[in-house]
């Protein structure tokens, strides 16, 4: 493991030795610390990107990241529940309706590194807190930069807050629904010409009734919910345009789910160090390593004891990345880089006969495997007066290794299993686009793109059951191939006035699907299907104006499985919904009382591939209020679905979840 991540960190070196010049009048250069990336490329904009700034990121009646994302349509997770719900291994991320997957079709990043879990492929949004964060970009469709193989439906950006955005000390605390609290602080002193930053945050709540008061037995409980994160950041300079940037991240979640004693976990350590150069040749180089694990036990929902204990799930994700600029003349921005993933996990679990009073144990799992990505990539933008050219192409080098799937009898000792044969190949995947700005009120762009995912170690190798469904792993799955072009305008019809709209076409062949077995019941199997097409228009809008400031998202996706021969070819993909809308007003003087609310609307969409089992619609209204009383002190109330919708984020044959229901919080922040 050595061997990838730290000749990322020697090739640096000669490049901070680029930046080691004084200015023209023979004077120490300035040290300006900012604690962020390079500069975006100019080309960014033909790829169509949502920015969602600090001031909304922080205004999210949950307090949860994955709310924040809601605000662009077309963003969903597997299941519509939030991360005091949901299962955590079913948090994945996807744009543009490509399907139901647990795993994630987006790539998300968080100040340059991939933050999937090396095993599932979910996203820890438990420890991604809205308040250590600047800015999030989401960019949909195929991407080619640093860490491109995986992002098939795009790639979302988190950027940690700069020191300008924090204050030297804050801290809040908040008291809520179902006896609820949540408690964070931060502190950042400057040191030096840099700057420490130490966070933390826990929240726990007795939690929601998930079971619909029809379906509750004498086992249902609430979904109770207890975590915390902790977050230690430091950037430092090297020179006047070089800086290290550190980052640690210590996080635990605990949830129960629809049933006593169906509790789960997951935890991680996640370490990383990157390095900057402003100077004329411009470096952004970083390597990281995660350490994660997942528990989850799974209630018999006849007898309500024990049918499965998945007790440990440890895997390590190591990887890296150099980016280069060199200075190549004031119209062109050429990005030359490579970038490397190594993900290694295992499952180990265990199978109860849940009929018998005595529970015993009848069979023991163990499962895993490990997967190697290396890639190479160019990408150059270049800017002829109005017009701006982007384009760019990257190889990968993939690797699945080692895997594996035993099976011990707990009474007789009797094992069965298999070793799976070693798989490898090379994948080529590029991008191009066009903005063409026609005058300042009016620019237009176009883009097309291919892309590639592969399947994680979870969908390799690691069954699973939510009742009544137990879904197969597949070993044999091969990667997900993405191509797609879109097309949009974009309007400044009048200042701090912005008009978007897009229209798409994505194809992702060989598509992961949970796909129902016609011949035995109540069980689904992962399975490459022909493809998945999906087409439609998104919208975006913003304004503002004076005091207040509106944004608004609005996207439809008509999506379809082709599977010729299949009973589902034809219809609409799992967890797809039509249509998808989010609003937002908010209200913000410079001084006194502020207040948003935000609107949000999910079509009907079905749970599995048959369309047999359908989430009906939702729309709910979230609100947030803060009143400042003086010497950094303000007093906050939020709001979440305020008129109590129902939110059906499961149904199985009639068996069903719900959504978070009418939630409100009253709490205090203190800044100072």
């Amino acid at each position: 493991m050595k061997s990838i991540v730290l000749p990322l960190l020697f090739l640096s070196i000669p490049a901070a030795a680029l930046a080691q010049a004084p200015d023209e009048a023979g004077d120490a250069p300035a040290i300006i610390v900012t604690g962020a990336g390079l500069p975006l490329p100019p080309g960014t904009p033909a790829y169509g990107s949502v920015v969602i700034d600090r001031a909304r990121v922080q205004d999210s009646a949950s307090g949860r990241i994955e709310s924040v994302l809601g605000d662009v349509a077309g963003f969903q997770q597997f299941r519509r529940s939030d991360s005091r719900s949901a299962n955590p291994s079913a948090q994945g991320a996807t744009l543009r309706a490509l399907g139901g997957n647990a795993s994630s079709r987006t790539l998300v990043l968080l100040d340059g590194v991939p933050m999937a879990d090396p095993f599932f492929g979910y996203i820890p949004f438990s420890a991604l807190v809205p308040d250590r964060l600047s800015v999030v970009r989401v960019t949909r469709g195929g991407g080619v930069r640093a860490f491109g193989a995986g992002a098939v439906a795009g790639t979302i950006e988190l950027a940690s807050a700069t020191r300008d955005q924090l204050p030297t000390f804050g801290a809040s605390a908040f008291y809520g629904s179902r006896d609820s609290t949540e408690l964070s602080a931060s502190l950042t002193p400057d040191l030096g010409s840099g700057y420490v930053s130490l966070s933390g945050r826990w929240d726990r709540g007795d939690g929601f009734q998930t079971t619909p008061k029809s379906q509750r037995v004498a086992a249902t409980v609430p979904a109770a919910y207890d975590g915390w994160s902790t977050n230690l950041r430091a950037v430092a300079p090297i020179s006047a345009t070089a800086e290290l940037q550190f980052r640690a991240t210590l996080f635990q979640d605990n949830r129960t789910l629809r049933f006593e004693g169906a509790d789960s976990m997951s935890q991680g350590q996640d370490a990383s160090i990157r390095y900057i150069n402003r100077g004329p040749w411009q470096v952004d180089a970083l390597a990281y390593v995660q350490a994660r694990n997942f528990s989850n036990i799974v209630m018999s929902s006849s007898t309500f004891r024990r049918s499965l204990d998945q007790r440990n799930t440890p895997s390590t994700g190591l990887g890296g990345k150099i980016e280069l600029r060199p200075p190549v003349g004031g119209n062109h921005l050429l990005r030359i880089g490579v970038d490397t993933r190594f993900a290694t996990g295992d499952m180990f679990e265990d199978a109860y006969n849940a009929n018998i009073v005595s529970n015993p144990a009848t069979f023991r799992r163990h499962a895993g495997g490990n997967e190697l990505t290396s890639g190479v990539f160019v990408e150059d933008d270049w800017t002829i007066g109005k017009l701006v050219l982007t384009g760019g192409v990257r190889a990968d080098r993939w690797s699945i290794r080692n895997g594996f799937y035993r099976q011990v009898s707990a009474t007789t000792g009797a094992a069965t299993g298999s070793a799976f044969a070693d798989r490898s190949d090379w994948e080529v995947s590029g991008r191009v686009g066009a903005l063409y700005r026609a005058s300042g009120a009016i620019a237009v762009r176009g883009a097309a793109y291919t892309g590639f995912r592969l399947p994680t170690l979870n969908e390799l190798y690691r069954p699973f059951v939510v009742f009544p469904i137990t879904t197969q792993a597949n070993a044999a799955l091969t990667p997900e191939k993405l191509k797609g072009a879109e097309g949009g305008i974009d309007l400044t019809p009048a200042p701090g006035v912005t008009l978007s709209a897009t229209a798409f076409y994505n194809q992702l062949d060989d598509a992961i699907a949970n796909v129902t077995d016609p011949l035995v019941a109540n069980t689904r199997k992962r399975q490459n299907v022909d493809r998945i097409v999906a087409k439609g228009i998104e919208l975006t809008a913003a304004a503002a104006l004076g005091d207040v400031r509106l944004s608004a998202s609005y996207a439809y996706s008509h999506s379809s499985v082709h599977a010729p021969g299949a009973a589902f070819d034809g219809l609409t993909p799992a967890q797809s919904p039509r249509h998808a809308a989010s609003a937002t007003i908010a209200y913000s003087p410079a001084q006194g009382p502020t207040l948003s609310t935000t609107l949000r609307y999910v079509a009907k969409q079905y749970e599995d591939d048959l369309q047999s089992d359908v989430l009906p619609d939702a729309l709910t209204v979230d609100a947030i209020a803060r009143l400042p009383v003086g010497h950094g002190v303000t007093l906050v109330a939020r709001g979440e679905n305020l008129f109590d919708a129902t939110v059906v984020t499961r149904n199985a044959g009639g068996s069903m979840d719900l959504g978070t229901p009418r939630t409100l919080w009253i709490g205090i922040n203190v800044t100072r």
